[in-house]
């Protein structure tokens, strides 16, 4: 039973709430007259309290401090007025409109200096002068700060009768501190707790608000209700990012994080900064420092011709190859709108940044020969990076001659123009489903590895830069679940065994540049792109990533269904990265190279010369598995599982486990139990 002393606090903040609530009812104009009469009330207390201080006495004759009244009222009017100390919103009081008030207070005091401490006036004391600005200030700064805090408590009581989010802050540092600043405003969130990983803060408050060892996280969202984390540590690796994730994925809760730093404008963390935690942020590595002299090598100073400028890998070489540094960068791209685009965008960049660089765009296709040979003529590209392709499979296996046309034709063409120009360096952009190809796509690129490696001989250094799925691209599985997701599902999955390499887009374009400064001619640089990833896993980690749950025999009241629906056309249970032995070391610790066979150069283009004359699907499918003798064509929906060495012969799935222990080293392939949902691969283990 509370005691009659609690009951009338209780009153007290019943109607210090009410009165509060009244006075967010004024109109602004009401608001600062309010204000502006509790500070005149505050100096004239703070007048009094001076007297009484100096003269050490509570009654004395109230003349002279009528006198100093009747000057400091008008006088800190005015000061404060021009000051703009009115012009502050003390629900949004904070450190700065403190420090504003005490640099107008100060300008207050000095002419009470003058006048009543340096010159005196009969009847004051001249420490007056002194101890009353003081008071004053101390008198309206706390009035500021209760007001501000019974505003927010009396906006935090109703919004969170009409629903607030109750969210927890991991990150108790500056940025956690400023994102609590921003929240305390927000009529959306409820902020009810700190976490962070540092010992030394734990059970300590910050701005009133506890806070709590990580360790003790799940008990906290637990007991507290907790809606929302919001991860304030915008230097947060990616590894911890992921041992967090994997903790905060056990519980219900919707988690959103920070950006880095550098992409905070100025230290100013707000509520707007906050963004949906992506699997990008999970699946990417924590990046390795470019060598700087691998990156300018094929780019500053000099012509670099991009094709394919405007897609997702070729966009983002673009935005690399401008900040290094080149002296022109001509734009090749087929489609208009994606042309432009790019052109804008990094123009847009280089005039932010005050780099002069010549930015040429031009619309077309590489299988035009003529045009191929104007371009040459005319920019005399010193680089060419070969992005452009036709890469999305189901797409590619609908129009075989077409893909043919645009990727192995085209690619020779401008390969016989790199030539003839004799361009330093040519990178081809390639793919993990160039391997062993099992659809059109796959075998289109290898048989465009082919042409390059044929043409190594000559003075232009050809090379292949060769790798996996890139995280986000127009053809890549996330956008496609997260725009599924977003819709309420159900999430497709083609079969929940298959795994496929992931890499984000500017890591895999970093690493082509510097592959291409460790260029000599003939080469295939493969990239290091970690542990394979299931995908099964990925669908169920990025549902759970959005607060929301799986729905399955076992949770039949799950949010989203994740549905099987089997394999396209010539679609792999698992990708691979290497034909040959095994590869190579080379100066960066994530680019590996290796020599591959190739067709001699005169049965190559014999095969490519008839292949040009055919629109026939089916001709053009037996011409295309002439140039790549390994293309194992799969036109049903019936998974294959392609191990490395040439010998090892296709199997079914259920053989994957009896075939394990006897797979070559260079397989990348790795079986999981269909069955077992909760057996993630190492990129995703810590997620599952």
């Amino acid at each position: 039973m509370p005691g009659p002393g609690n009951e009338a606090i209780v009153r007290m903040h019943g109607r210090a709430v009410q009165f509060a609530a009244w006075l967010l009812r004024l109109e602004r104009i009401q608001k600062r007259s309010a204000l502006l009469i509790a500070d005149a009330a505050l100096c004239l207390i703070a007048v009094l309290l001076a007297f009484s201080l100096r003269v050490g006495a509570l009654a004395f004759p109230l003349g002279p401090p009528a006198i100093f009244a009747a000057a400091c009222i008008p006088l800190f009017i005015a000061v404060f007025s021009l000051c703009q100390v009115y012009s502050t919103i003390v629900r949004f009081v904070g450190a700065r409109s403190i420090f504003q008030l005490a640099k107008a207070t100060a300008v207050y005091s000095l002419p009470l200096i003058v006048i009543f401490m340096l010159v005196g006036v009969k009847g004051i004391p001249r420490t007056v002068a002194i101890l009353q600005p003081i008071l004053f200030f101390g008198f309206a700064a706390t009035l500021r700060i209760v007001a501000r805090n019974l505003l927010m408590e009396l906006a935090a009581g109703r919004n969170q009768d009409g629903g607030r989010q109750r969210v927890l802050i991991f990150g108790a540092g500056a940025s956690g501190k400023q994102l609590a600043n921003a929240i305390a405003h927000d009529p959306r969130f409820f902020l009810v707790a700190f976490a962070d990983d540092d010992e030394r803060l734990d059970r300590q408050q910050l701005n009133g608000i506890s806070v709590h060892h990580s360790s003790r996280i799940g008990s906290l969202i637990e007991e507290q209700r907790i809606e929302q984390v919001l991860l304030a540590l915008p230097q947060i690796s990616r590894n911890r990012c992921q041992q967090l994730v994997s903790e905060l994925r056990k519980y219900r809760v919707h988690v959103k994080i920070l950006p880095n730093f550098r992409e905070i404008v100025a230290g100013n963390v707000s509520v707007s900064d906050l963004r949906e935690v992506q699997i990008e942020d999970l699946l990417g590595r924590d990046p390795v420092a470019p060598n700087q002299l691998l990156l300018g090598r094929t780019v500053v100073g000099k012509t670099v011709l991009v094709t394919g400028a405007g897609g997702s890998i070729g966009s983002e070489l673009c935005r690399q190859i401008a900040s290094i540094g080149p002296e022109r960068l001509v734009l090749l791209e087929a489609s208009e709108f994606s042309l432009y685009q790019i052109e804008r965008e990094i123009r847009g960049a280089c005039l932010a940044s005050g780099r002069d660089i010549d930015i040429v765009p031009l619309l077309g296709s590489i299988c035009d020969a003529a045009l191929l040979s104007a371009v040459f003529d005319a920019w005399r590209p010193d680089t060419v990076f070969h992005a452009a392709a036709y890469k999305h499979v189901p797409l590619v296996e609908a129009n075989p001659v077409e893909a043919i046309r645009n990727n192995v034709l085209g690619t020779l063409e401008l390969v016989r123009a790199a030539a003839k120009a004799q361009v330093a360096n040519f990178i081809q952009i390639s793919t993990d489903k160039a391997v062993r190809p099992t659809n059109v796509m796959g075998a289109t690129k290898r048989a465009a590895e082919q042409i390059v490696q044929a043409y190594a001989s000559g003075p232009t250094n050809f090379s292949i830069v060769r790798f996996g799925n890139v995280l986000g691209s127009s053809g890549s599985v996330v956008p496609l679940f997260r725009q599924q997701i977003e819709t309420g599902g159900p999430v497709t999955l083609t079969h929940r065994a298959i795994t496929r390499y992931f890499m984000t887009i500017p890591e895999a374009a970093q690493l082509v540049l510097q592959a291409a400064g460790l260029a000599h001619g003939g080469e295939v640089f493969v990239l290091d792109m970690g542990e394979p990833v299931k995908i099964a896993s990925l669908a169920r980690a990025m549902i759970e990533l959005s607060g929301l749950t799986v729905r399955s025999p076992d949770n039949p009241d799950g949010d989203i269904e994740i549905v099987e629906v089997g394999l396209r056309p010539g679609e792999k249970l698992f990708e691979e990265l290497l034909i040959g032995d095994a590869p190579q070391a080379t100066r960066h610790k994530r680019i590996m190279m290796a020599r591959e066979g190739h067709l001699p150069l005169d049965a190559l283009l014999d095969a490519l010369t008839r292949l040009a004359s055919t629109r026939e699907p089916a001709h053009a499918l037996e011409l295309l598995r002439e140039i790549v003798p390994d293309f194992s064509h799969r036109r049903d929906n019936q998974p294959v599982v392609q191990f490395a060495t040439a010998d090892q012969p296709t199997v079914e799935p259920p053989e994957a486990e009896r075939l394990r222990g006897q797979r070559d080293a260079r397989a990348v392939g790795r079986w999981h139990d269909a069955a077992d949902s909760t057996e993630f691969p190492a990129e995703l283990k810590t997620l599952g």
